[in-house]
């Protein structure tokens, strides 16, 4: 039953519902449901975030490759974390259709595996450097006003 409602036209459905169904009138500007859910305090992004993970699920059922797979989860994490900022989040879902990203993976791995599989770390890689400064930047400030504002004073 799960292959069933794992087809291709299905997983594309799943990603049209969540990223882009409705349209903004007068423009090219597309969104989902993972906006508008997202306007749910707390739970919204998080339901969102779990749904998106049928295509990823669907990716390893079909025996996508590790690395496709760590970057559409990390897709979907990024999208969760920043989505859940309030509405500059929001905004985020409309730019960034994590879904929409992991579905185009999964028919490039069924097509091409393997392919880009250096585009796939140098993602990650970007991804993981970005979230170390962006822990590593504020700590050093506080360290760097922590040091400025203490003074030891000396022994005479």
């Amino acid at each position: 039953m799960l292959r069933q409602l794992a087809s291709n036209e299905h997983l594309d459905y799943v990603a049209a519902l969540l990223d882009d169904i409705f349209r903004i009138p007068g423009t090219k500007i597309r969104f989902g449901l993972d906006a508008l859910i997202g306007w749910v305090p707390g739970i919204g992004d998080a339901m969102t975030g779990i749904a998106s993970f049928l295509i990823v699920f669907a990716s390893w059922r079909r025996g996508a490759r590790a690395v496709t797979l760590v970057r559409m989860v990390a897709n979907v994490l990024l999208e969760t974390a920043i989505g859940a900022i309030p509405v500059a989040g929001d905004v985020f879902h409309i730019v960034w259709k994590a879904n929409r990203r992991n579905y185009r993976l999964l028919l490039r791995e069924k097509e091409e595996p393997g392919v880009n599989a250096g585009r796939d770390w140098m993602f990650l890689a970007v991804l993981l450097f970005t979230a170390i400064a962006a822990a590593a930047i504020p700590i050093a400030i506080l360290i760097w006003l922590l040091r400025s504002q203490i003074t030891i004073p000396l022994p005479r």
